[in-house]
């Protein structure tokens, strides 16, 4: 997925551009959203919800977001990183601490 976060092309939502530092460091929109996820994902699991649910819902409404605020050729090239990133072994239990928390 190289520098791009999001859209292969590196556009991001609202036609705005989101790439990583040089030094690989994460805009700090995305870091603040991520951790705003992190702690909701947390609380659910808090609350007893199936994994496949809390995932499921925010996948869900990850998807209507991304159809309200880019293209769907944008939209189809984020999801096809996502696709080539769990094909190639990145996205995997061990990588994810909220996971490897849930299942130990």
């Amino acid at each position: 997925m190289a520098n791009d976060v999001g859209a292969g092309d590196g556009t991001g939502m609202g036609g705005s551009e989101m790439r990583l530092g040089q030094d690989g460091s994460v805009p700090a929109e995305l870091s603040h959203a991520g951790a705003v996820t992190d702690k909701a994902i947390e609380y659910m699991l808090g609350e007893k919800l199936p994994p496949l649910a809390i995932a499921s819902a925010l996948l869900g409404g990850s998807l209507g977001l991304l159809a309200r605020t880019m293209d769907q050729p944008s939209m189809l090239r984020m999801l096809q990183n996502a696709m080539d990133s769990v094909r190639a072994g990145e996205l995997h239990p061990s990588h994810d601490r909220t996971a490897g928390r849930a299942a130990g």
